[in-house]
């Protein structure tokens, strides 16, 4: 499907079916998620792919109930790391080195203006900013998601502490931002399913 259309498909699916996404199209979806755009380009975040289904029968308590995830093919939990500081730069300008096959003193300048940024936040608007950089990645997946005839729920509607409890995110040095299931549509258990979608026509303010 063409992009208009594939986003007038979309819609934030109450009711899956529990069938299994093709690894093709997972892929892809996990693929632009890593490609999107950052401040910085430092993503300071990981994203957990929870297929298993012990897991995801666990986060449905700590969603309020919403039964998407256990019925999904896949979750997406977008979580913020729990520190970030001059290491985590330091980290990240070695792997642009690495990458670029370019000297690291070539970004000096670069790593100076990131680690300038950082240090003048508090540690709340560290998180803060590190969850704005969630929801870009969160916006990449839904649109993959729509090319790829993928059914999705993004979700805020959950409890942070009790997510990041199942899935052991604390440990790992992280704070859950924000989460999306993947999967196939219940056209019979979802009355969204067959509704039209309804967005604001005056969204857009000319100049």
């Amino acid at each position: 499907m063409e992009l208009i259309k594939s986003l007038e498909w979309r819609y934030a699916t109450k009711k899956m079916n529990g069938d299994k996404i093709p690894q093709n199209k997972l892929d892809r979806i996990l693929e632009a998620t890593r490609l999107a755009p950052s401040s910085y380009g430092l993503t300071p975040y990981q994203v957990i792919v929870v297929e298993n289904q012990e897991l995801k029968e666990q986060l449905v308590p700590a969603c309020y109930g919403q039964t998407q995830l256990a019925d999904s093919s896949a979750v997406l939990v977008f979580a913020v790391w729990d520190t970030i500081d001059e290491n985590a730069v330091e980290d990240y300008i070695n792997n642009i080195a690495t990458q670029r096959n370019i000297p690291v003193d070539v970004l000096s300048d670069f790593k100076g203006m990131m680690v300038g940024t950082i240090s003048n936040m508090n540690e709340e608007q560290k998180t803060i900013w590190a969850q704005k950089q969630t929801y870009i990645g969160l916006g990449f997946s839904l649109v993959a998601s729509a090319l790829e005839e993928i059914d999705s729920t993004p979700m805020e509607g959950f409890v942070p502490s009790k997510v990041d409890e199942v899935l052991g995110l604390k440990e790992l040095g992280l704070k859950s931002s924000v989460i999306l299931t993947l999967g196939y549509r219940d056209t019979e258990g979802d009355s969204l399913s067959t509704m039209k979608k309804v967005r604001r026509d005056n969204l857009f303010i000319r100049k």
